[in-house]
């Protein structure tokens, strides 16, 4: 039997349309090439360093008040986490999925903050995506400048 790869993966890679940096998942471009071939304690640093960023990045905007809430509708409305997913990562899912459909955030256990709170769970996403897409090349950048050149 075959043990299932962990992926950061949500199905939506911008990569091939030329993204160095995927907007779904915020891997690189040379990250998801080589995925399969690093082992199963690279894949989940990884994805903890990908979930970090996520907090970071919608700390900004949001607050988690009610985790269980959270879990209610990411189950309710069969949006896939990961059990050792953080909460805050786990609403950037939750507006990635259903930025359209969301009308008032305390009902999936979030709360907006400073300037974010004005904005449609939609404007929301386009925020918060646009801040993990620019902190994610920055990484890329800094990655590469770090790696000596042969």
């Amino acid at each position: 039997m075959c043990a299932r790869i962990a992926s950061p993966c949500v199905g939506l890679c911008s990569t091939t349309l030329g993204d160095p940096v995927c907007r779904g998942c915020q891997r690189t471009d040379d990250e998801i090439v080589v995925w399969m071939a690093l082992s199963a304690e690279q894949r989940d640093l990884r994805i903890a360093q990908l979930d970090a960023l996520r907090e970071r990045v919608a700390a900004r905007f949001l607050q988690v008040t009610d985790e269980a809430r959270l879990e209610a509708q990411l189950r309710q409305h069969r949006i896939r986490f990961r059990p050792e997913q953080p909460p805050l990562s786990r609403a950037v899912e939750l507006l990635r999925v259903g930025r359209d459909r969301i009308r008032e955030l305390h009902r999936y256990g979030l709360a907006p903050l400073g300037s974010a709170a004005g904005l449609s769970p939609a404007d929301l996403h386009v925020r918060l995506s646009e801040q993990l897409v620019v902190e994610a090349n920055e990484r890329r950048c800094a990655d590469r400048v770090s790696i000596p050149h042969r």
